[in-house]
């Protein structure tokens, strides 16, 4: 006989937890399946963000960088240090305890809040029936009046360079290194590339990564883009655009690495390589014959802006749906689905959405670039803010990057916020509760901000978009 609750959300990463946990709060008899098992074999919640994602890779990102800042900025401080070095294992052993208080964290908070858990493999049968295949090899059978699918993505795996031991690994593997590699190869300037061999770079590793498009960070703001290249090779990392990979072949404990460029056929030789050509939906295994949920011709599922998937009362949310596969974005769509199931009629506003990029400087953006508004007709003004004009950032030793807002000419209305610099990923905020609210440029520029912090180079940047900023020589620019 089944179980029968009100919502079960099949996955427990962000979006999947972040909704059962929600669902339990408002009196919904909630279940939780997820299958992810633990380097150590157990049971363990938070998908890929967690535990091989945004928490460890952020880890790693930060003790690389407090590294740089000891070896290489302190001196400008008048701090003298001598003998630094870095302890891999300690490193290592660090972030991983870091994930398990996560984990654990999400586990608690899910027995707290009263939601079942069911630790396997589910199956989505026509009738909101769901299979669950336990670790232990038992079946339960459950059903429920609403299912939301939050199973995430996985790593795009390429032909040219099949996962290989230690030496050609994916984004969990580079997580994972036992030492510095001498010379790493990086397949893709994404996000993921550009954080993971920022880390080994840091860390003395020689890093060149071979980026297939011939754009870099085609995404981001496209003056944002450029000055993130520079900086990056101003670090030393060598990014090689317009670099198609085409073959792999392991000798020894080493990797050879075949790709074409404008100029033909060449090879590079890589202690390590990291494979790191984006992330697809994971549903194998999980929708059965008569399930009624449709997958895209790109194999997410195919929901609607409510995230409603084919058939009724079944959803899905995060990666596994359209949209940028970003933690946020997901946790606020698992939020949304199940306090519609509730009665309540919250919205998530996918125009404003950030995204960043934790490199050093970071990078962080929300809503339009200059180049989307360009291709659509759009008529803006726009202002910007370069941190080396920033007391604080001054007074922190960082003052690379700089704050662009960008306004609609005819209402001053916010259209989009683009960043580099240190701390972006925290500033973005602000400009996206500004979007959130239909902010104008001028509502940001009387808003009073602190003095002296970072956040003044938003305040600026808003000023200079009508031509009044204070603390630099500004124009009013009309595109």
């Amino acid at each position: 006989m089944s179980k029968k609750f009100d919502v079960i959300i099949i996955g427990a990463g962000p979006a999947g937890y972040h909704a059962a946990i929600r669902s339990a709060q408002l009196g919904l008899n909630t279940a939780c399946i997820d299958k992810w098992i633990s380097k150590e074999g157990k049971p363990v919640y938070g998908g890929t963000c967690l535990n091989v994602g945004c928490i460890p890779s952020k880890a790693l990102l930060d003790t690389s960088h407090k590294y740089i800042e000891a070896t290489e900025n302190f001196d400008v401080l008048g701090i003298k240090v001598k003998g630094v070095s870095v302890d891999i294992e300690a490193m290592i052993a660090r972030k991983d305890q870091i994930v398990e208080n996560l984990t654990k964290g999400v586990a608690g908070l899910m027995k707290a809040n009263g939601v079942t858990t069911f630790d396997g493999a589910a199956k989505l049968h026509a009738g909101r029936v769901v299979e669950v295949t336990l670790h232990d090899g038992k079946v339960e059978s459950l059903e429920a009046d609403n299912i939301v699918i939050a199973t995430g993505s996985v790593p795009v795996a390429i032909p040219p360079c099949p996962l290989t031991d230690d030496i050609i690994v994916d984004s969990t593997g580079a997580l994972d290194f036992k030492s510095v590699p001498k010379k790493l190869g990086v397949i893709g300037a994404g996000v993921i590339g550009l954080e993971l061999g920022s880390v080994w770079m840091r860390l003395g590793a020689e890093v060149v990564v071979l980026e297939a498009l011939e754009d870099f960070l085609p995404m981001a703001d496209k003056q944002v883009a450029k000055e993130a290249a520079k900086q990056l090779k101003k670090q030393g990392m060598d990014v090689r655009l317009g670099a198609r990979v085409t073959g792999s072949k392991i000798k020894g404990k080493k990797v050879n690495v075949i790709y074409s460029d404008g100029e033909g056929e060449k090879t590079e030789t890589f202690d390590r390589l990291i494979v790191a050509v984006g992330r697809r939906p994971y549903t194998e295994g999980l929708l059965a014959a008569g399930s009624g949920v449709n997958l895209d011709e790109r194999g997410f599922i195919h929901v609607n802006d409510l995230c409603a998937t084919s058939a009724p009362s079944i959803y899905a949310v995060g990666d596994v749906v359209r949209g940028p596969m970003l933690a946020h974005k997901g946790m606020e769509e698992g939020l949304m689905v199940v306090e519609r199931i509730a009665g309540q009629k919250p919205l998530v506003n996918y125009d404003c959405v950030p995204s960043v990029i934790y490199t050093h400087p970071e990078v962080a953006w929300v809503g339009k670039t200059e180049q989307e508004l360009k291709a659509a007709g759009d008529k803006f003004n726009v202002g910007t803010f370069p941190m080396a004009a920033s007391g604080r950032a001054m007074a922190a030793n960082d003052t690379t990057g700089f704050i662009k807002v960008i306004a609609d000419e005819e209402t001053d209305r916010i259209l989009g916020v683009h960043m580099i610099g240190g701390h972006v990923s925290e500033l973005i905020a602000e400009a996206v509760i500004a979007m959130e609210f239909e902010s104008s440029a001028e509502d940001l520029g009387l808003t009073m901000f602190a003095h002296p912090t970072l956040s003044e180079g938003l305040h600026e940047a808003a000023l200079a978009v009508s031509g009044h900023a204070i603390h630099i020589a500004n124009r009013r620019k009309k595109k």
